[in-house]
C-alpha cells in the first residue's frame, strides 16, 4: 500500500506522488473518477450503487454538471519564473493543503462499514475539510473522535423542530466542528428513478440515522426507549424512527431572516450550500450569512436544471466577492478543481468521488483518490503559470465547444 505523505506535491518533473506510484509499479486503485466508478459498481450492490450514482429524473442535470467543465479550455503557459506550484489555500479561516473538501454525503455505511469515520481519517491525513453529513451512519461525535486532529464542517439539515435543532447546532460545536453549513438544496426529495426501480430506501431500515438516533430530542420524538441499529429488513423500531425523521428531517422554509435565529444558537461561522440564484445570494448576504455554497445537489433534485458551474459566476458577482463562495457539484478530476478557482471559487467539494473510493479501499481508497486531486491540480497550477491558488482568474480559461458535442458554447 502506497504510504503516507502530504508534502509540497510539485518537486521535480514529476510529483511525489507520481514518483512514489511509479517506484511501487502502480496502483491497484484507480486514477480516474470513471475508473472508480467504474470499481465501485464492481464492489457495491446494485441498489447502493444506484442510491449514490442516481440523479434526478433522467439524469439531466446530472449529464450537465460534467458536461459544464468541457465547455472551458485551459491556457497552457510556458513563460516561467523558479519556484514550485503550492496548492495550500485558507478558506474561512481553516488551512488546507489543497482546495478540496469532502462533500456533506450522507448514508456513508453502505459504502463501507468504517463509514464516514473513515472519510474522517483520510482528510485529516490529507490535510483538508471534512464536511458530515447530516445524514451520517455513525453520530457526529464518534465522527470527530475518529480524527481529532481533523478539520471538520458540519452541515445542518433545519429539522422542523426547534429543540433538535438547537441540538443538533450545540453538539457540533462542542464535538469541534468549526462552521455550520446549511444543507438548502435538498429540502424534499427529488424523483430518483433509480432508487425507486430499486426499492430501497436506507432510512427505512435506520441508515443514515446515526445524528438522530443518538440525539435525546429526536428520541424522545420517537418515542424510542432503546437503541436502534440499521438492519436488512424494517422493524417497528426503525419505522417508528423513519416515519419520525421523515416528518421532521426539514422545515418547511427557509428566510434570510432564520439566519438571525441561527446566529442565536451558535459562535460558529454559518454557511449556505444549495445557492445557484444570483438574488438569493445578494438575499443571503444581506441577511450577513458568512459563505455560499453554489451546488445543486450533484444533480440528485431538480432535472433539468441549469448546470452548477454555469451558476457559479453570477453568483460570484452577485456578492461582489465580499464574502467566499466555494463550489460542489461535477468536479471529477484536478483540471476540474482548477478551471472552478478560475471562476472565482475558493474551493471546491466532491461528494460521490469519495464514496466511490471508500467502497473501493475504505480510508486507503479515500486517501489515494485526494493524492491523485492534489498531485492533478498541483500540475495543472504549475502548467497555467501558477505558483498559488490566488492567482487564477477567468483568464486562464477560454471558451471551447467540446469535440463531442456540436453547437456553441
Amino acid at each position: 500500500m502506497l504510504s503516507k505523505c502530504w508534502e509540497q506535491e510539485a518537486m521535480g518533473y514529476t510529483s511525489n506522488y507520481q514518483s512514489q506510484v511509479f517506484a511501487e509499479g502502480g496502483s491497484s486503485f484507480p486514477f480516474t473518477m470513471d475508473g472508480w466508478e467504474r470499481a465501485a459498481r464492481s464492489a457495491l450492490p446494485r441498489r447502493d450503487f444506484d442510491y449514490f450514482a442516481g440523479g434526478a429524473g433522467r439524469e439531466v442535470t446530472l449529464a450537465a454538471n460534467r458536461e459544464a467543465f468541457d465547455r472551458w479550455g485551459l491556457i497552457y503557459k510556458v513563460l516561467r519564473e523558479e519556484g514550485d506550484a503550492d496548492p495550500a489555500r485558507v478558506v474561512m479561516g481553516t488551512s488546507m493543503s489543497m482546495p478540496v473538501m469532502l462533500a456533506p454525503a450522507g448514508v456513508a455505511g453502505l459504502a463501507h462499514p468504517e463509514a464516514e469515520q473513515a472519510a474522517a481519517r483520510a482528510a485529516a491525513e490529507a490535510g483538508v475539510v471534512h464536511v458530515l453529513s447530516a445524514t451520517t451512519s455513525t453520530s457526529l461525535e464518534q465522527v470527530a473522535q475518529a480524527a481529532p486532529e481533523g478539520r471538520r464542517w458540519f452541515q445542518f439539515a433545519w429539522p422542523d423542530d426547534e429543540l433538535l435543532a438547537r441540538s443538533l447546532v450545540t453538539r457540533a460545536e462542542n464535538a469541534g466542528y468549526s462552521a455550520i453549513m446549511v444543507m438548502g438544496d435538498c429540502y424534499v426529495a427529488g424523483w430518483r428513478p433509480r432508487e425507486l426501480a430499486s426499492g430501497f430506501s436506507p432510512f427505512l431500515v435506520a441508515h443514515g440515522l446515526g445524528n438522530y438516533l443518538s440525539d435525546p430530542r429526536f428520541r424522545e420524538l420517537a418515542e424510542l426507549d432503546a437503541d436502534v441499529e440499521p438492519r436488512q429488513e424494517p422493524t417497528a423500531a426503525t419505522q417508528a424512527a423513519a416515519e419520525t425523521w421523515n416528518r421532521i428531517f426539514t422545515r418547511p422554509t427557509f428566510r434570510p431572516q432564520d439566519l438571525e435565529r441561527l446566529r442565536s444558537w451558535t459562535a460558529l461561522p454559518i454557511i449556505v450550500k444549495g445557492v445557484c440564484a444570483p438574488a438569493e445570494a445578494a438575499q443571503l448576504y444581506q441577511a450577513g450569512v458568512d459563505a455560499l455554497v453554489v451546488s445543486n445537489h450533484g444533480g440528485r433534485q431538480l432535472d433539468n436544471g441549469v448546470a452548477a458551474l454555469d451558476c457559479l459566476p453570477p453568483v460570484i458577482t452577485a456578492v461582489d466577492g465580499r464574502i467566499p463562495v466555494l463550489f460542489d457539484s461535477g468536479i471529477r478530476s484536478g483540471a476540474d478543481v482548477l478551471i472552478a478557482l478560475a471562476l472565482g471559487a475558493e474551493a471546491v467539494l466532491v461528494g460521490r468521488a469519495w464514496l466511490y473510493a471508500l467502497a473501493v479501499g475504505g480510508q486507503a481508497g479515500v486517501e489515494h483518490l485526494l493524492h491523485c486531486l492534489k498531485a492533478e491540480f498541483t500540475s495543472a497550477l504549475a502548467l497555467t503559470g501558477h505558483h498559488r491558488c490566488d492567482t487564477l482568474s477567468p483568464r486562464d480559461l477560454t471558451p471551447v465547444i467540446p469535440p463531442h458535442r456540436k453547437g456553441t458554447p
